[in-house]
């Protein structure tokens, strides 16, 4: 049963007693880290990373179920469109998995909520973040050779010449170098791989 549930049907119910309520209906067994289905590597735009060192995360962990409920009551004040579901301790901070994509503001008061409850250590907790996902970025039919040099295009050519010179590649982060591969041995058309961070 949900801890959102627990402490609207018994309001007068403290928090130690929630966790005891919650592990009874449960049958006592630890719930494993949600696994979250994506068509993309990495991790999901469902998740909020809060950066802090070890020592806190595990402190701010110790008691998830009135995290969440402290969460959730204040997102449902302010009326946001979002709950967290599920708060797990991961290197150097706390993942905060949501039932939907966080935006800025919602961070901020993610922020808040964090920093209250763990108002000794404010200075060890950095802001609220979303992951970064891989993405990948295909530009087909493009020439292989340079008919002014007839030199085969580069990835220094593609950077300079189509990532920079349009408009409509101007807000994407590279990873890496794009990759130029040919489509066939004798062919002059190449197809360009870019590998790209979706924020």
């Amino acid at each position: 049963m949900n801890t959102l549930k627990i402490k609207e049907m018994f309001l007068k119910l403290q928090n130690q007693k929630i966790n005891w309520v919650q592990k009874i209906i449960n049958g006592g067994e630890s719930k494993p880290d949600p696994h979250i289905n994506m068509a993309t590597k990495g991790p999901s735009c469902k998740q909020i990373i809060v950066s802090m060192n070890n020592e806190t995360a595990r402190k701010y962990a110790k008691n998830t179920s009135t995290q969440i409920i402290s969460i959730n009551c204040v997102l449902k004040t302010i009326k946001l469109n979002i709950m967290a579901d599920f708060i797990h301790v991961k290197d150097k901070g706390i993942v905060i998995s949501t039932n939907n994509v966080t935006s800025l503001s919602d961070l901020q008061e993610i922020e808040k909520c964090v920093k209250s409850s763990l108002l000794n250590d404010t200075d060890q907790i950095s802001p609220p973040r979303l992951p970064q996902s891989k993405f990948y970025l295909k530009i087909i039919e493009i020439p292989y050779l340079n008919k002014q040099s007839n030199m085969h295009i580069s990835p220094k050519n593609i950077e300079k010449k189509i990532l920079k010179s349009n408009h409509i590649f101007n807000d994407i982060v590279l990873i890496s170098r794009p990759k130029v591969i040919k489509v066939l041995l004798k062919s002059d058309i190449a197809i360009i791989w870019i590998d790209i961070w979706n924020t």
